[in-house]
């Protein structure tokens, strides 16, 4: 369980949907990663419903006996949020709202929730905005919320337009000035990195919550904030990182999500860059996690997306130092053996047999192995550097121990 600090935390119900698709102990951990995003967006879950369907019913995605069910648990318990793990469609979370009088909210939205409390500087809140306006443009019927006020009102409209037209054309207008603003500010951030020399680029990339912004803290000696909340960091984080003599550019990226909004993969795409033009990826994992096998899929799959996934990379397995596993006796013959009885051992012989030996375990909050680290990636950034400038071999020996 979650542990949770004297604050007040929205109640919030979860609602699940085992399908074709999606098994129950698929829907099970997915739940399982919502409650962590509700945490982090400030609420808590007090029930989960799931209910199993081969075909979403189109007016409420779940059917009208478990709408009932939740509704009168919402009614008894005063909820406020009731949060779906699927994302809904404009009329079905319209139809949802009318039945249970409380705040409909998806895992899109929820993710965009976070974001928008979670963006720092400028340009990830127009990031953040821009994803937001384009999930609220098709939800804006039955929705009104006097967007004409923000532009002045009175003149606003043409004749005979009603107010959900002139919403939408704000909306619209309003996406079409940040985007523009976006295009702006990626310029300057594509200069940016043209003025970084010819420095190496190594990326941090992962799931989110995997300990990259820790590690960036460590390597780099820098204050990157870390926390054990989802998307803590959503700014890129670049700093000069020095092993031995060697010089490279290290760079801390936002983390990825399992079934991330589309609005924000499109929203980051100069967050992204910073990966797509890295020389080097460090995936980092959460070993400590029981699902982090499914994490790295998820990571390779948006890797795939932003055609990234063929780039030179380490495994970087994170949090040895809290992975547990379970046990079993010598003489029991009848429980089956699966990845949950692994030890850290049984895990680096699984993994150096998959990707050769570009994985390393360590725990960058307990400073474990960080010199086998620290090898390895000198190692990697220096086999860069003497390709792309072959006539400064000399100044940089084959291994750092020969310092």
């Amino acid at each position: 369980m979650i542990e949770k600090k004297s604050i007040d935390y929205e109640k919030a119900v979860l609602i699940g949907v085992i399908n074709k698709e999606q098994s129950e102990e698929k829907v099970n951990e997915y739940l399982d990663e919502l409650e962590f995003l509700t945490y982090t967006a400030g609420g808590e879950v007090t029930k989960r419903f799931i209910q199993r369907m081969d075909v979403p019913n189109p007016k409420t995605l779940i059917g009208s006996g478990k709408m009932d069910e939740v509704e009168r648990y919402v009614e008894e318990h005063k909820i406020g949020s009731v949060i779906f793990d699927d994302e809904l469609t404009p009329g079905q979370q319209r139809n949802i709202e009318k039945q249970l009088r409380c705040k409909i909210i998806d895992r899109t939205s929820l993710i965009l929730d976070i974001f928008a409390q979670r963006a720092q500087t400028s340009y990830a809140r127009t990031q953040v905005e821009l994803a937001q306006y384009e999930y609220l443009l098709p939800r804006l019927t039955g929705l009104w919320t006097h967007l004409e006020r923000q532009k002045g009102g009175i003149g606003m409209r043409g004749p005979g337009e009603t107010e959900i037209e002139t919403d939408r054309r704000i909306v619209r207008d309003r996406i079409t000035l940040l985007k523009n603003k976006l295009k702006k500010i990626d310029r300057q951030m594509e200069t940016q990195r043209g003025n970084r020399g010819a420095l190496v680029r190594v990326a941090l990339v992962g799931y989110t919550n995997v300990g990259k912004s820790t590690l960036m803290n460590v390597i780099s000696k820098s204050d990157v904030f870390a926390e054990n909340k989802l998307f803590a960091t959503l700014d890129t984080t670049v700093r000069k990182v020095v092993i031995g003599n060697l010089p490279f550019l290290l760079s801390d990226t936002v983390g990825f999500i399992r079934k991330l909004p589309t609005q924000l993969v499109e929203s980051f795409k100069s967050t992204l860059d910073e990966v797509r033009e890295a020389d080097l990826l460090l995936h980092v994992v959460d070993i400590s996690h029981p699902q982090f096998e499914e994490h790295i899929e998820s990571v390779n799959q948006i890797l795939s997306e932003i055609k990234s996934s063929d780039k030179k990379s380490i495994m970087i397995f994170n949090k040895i130092d809290q992975y547990e596993h379970e046990t079993i006796d010598d003489d029991d013959l009848v429980t089956e053996r699966t990845g949950k009885h692994f030890t850290i051992n049984d895990w680096k012989q699984t993994w150096m047999e998959k990707v050769g030996d570009r994985a390393i375990f360590i725990s960058a909050l307990n400073k474990e192995n960080l010199d086998e680290f620290r090898k390895r990636v000198y190692d990697e950034v220096r086999d860069i550097h003497v390709t792309r400038f072959p006539y400064n071999n000399f100044l940089y020996p084959e291994h750092l121990d020969q310092y």
